[in-house]
């Protein structure tokens, strides 16, 4: 397939501060997970660390793109392709908030649609991406302000997980990028 690179989510400066904060956090031995890869820049990026780095992507034209960077991408929707644990799980989340009018339709919407509230791929994200985390692992999650970072930490409490704010970046606008690290509350673990 040869993708059509209007259909695919390039680096911006959500994707640089993902990068920045991926390569702050991994170390060598990590079992890496980029879900959602696009362009597979932030894949790309860890490998240069973390060998065992994999993605998934559901849009085919970004898929093609990032396979053909050299990223190991399986096309699906989020997780529900993967098996197995992870001890980095890396996310570029549609953030944005985006009403039914908003709509694009198209392969792109993937990668930018984050419901009416900003959070409505995250909600489904979180609790999946657990059931992939090993018992040590990090999950590096981007958002936006507009995504409400207090209504996300709560909903890492709920999902017996502690969040914080590992990096931000103000944009030109005014608007602020979070990335959120998110780890298994120990304190919950049954023994």
């Amino acid at each position: 397939m040869i993708p059509d690179t209007s259909q695919i989510y390039f680096p911006a400066e959500d994707t640089h501060l993902l990068i920045r904060a991926a390569l702050a956090e991994v170390k060598e031995s990590d079992r890496v997970l980029e879900v959602g890869t696009g362009s597979g820049a932030v894949a790309k990026a860890v490998m240069t660390i973390a060998k065992k780095t994999a993605a998934t992507e559901i849009n085919p034209h970004a898929a093609a793109y990032a396979a053909a960077e050299g990223v190991a991408v399986v096309r699906g929707n989020l997780l529900d392709p993967i098996r197995g644990e992870f001890d980095l799980i890396l996310f570029n989340a549609p953030y944005l908030p985006t009403t039914p009018e908003e709509r694009m339709n198209d392969w792109l919407e993937f990668a930018l649609d984050g419901g009416e509230t900003g959070r409505k791929v995250i909600e489904w994200f979180l609790p999946a991406a657990i059931d992939h985390l090993s018992l040590f692992g990090r999950i590096l999650l981007l958002v936006s302000s507009e995504t409400g970072v207090p209504e996300l930490l709560s909903l890492c409490k709920q999902y017996r997980m502690i969040g914080i704010v590992a990096d931000a970046e103000r944009m030109e606008d005014g608007e602020m990028l979070y990335v959120l690290r998110i780890s298994r509350d120990l304190c919950c673990i049954e023994r």
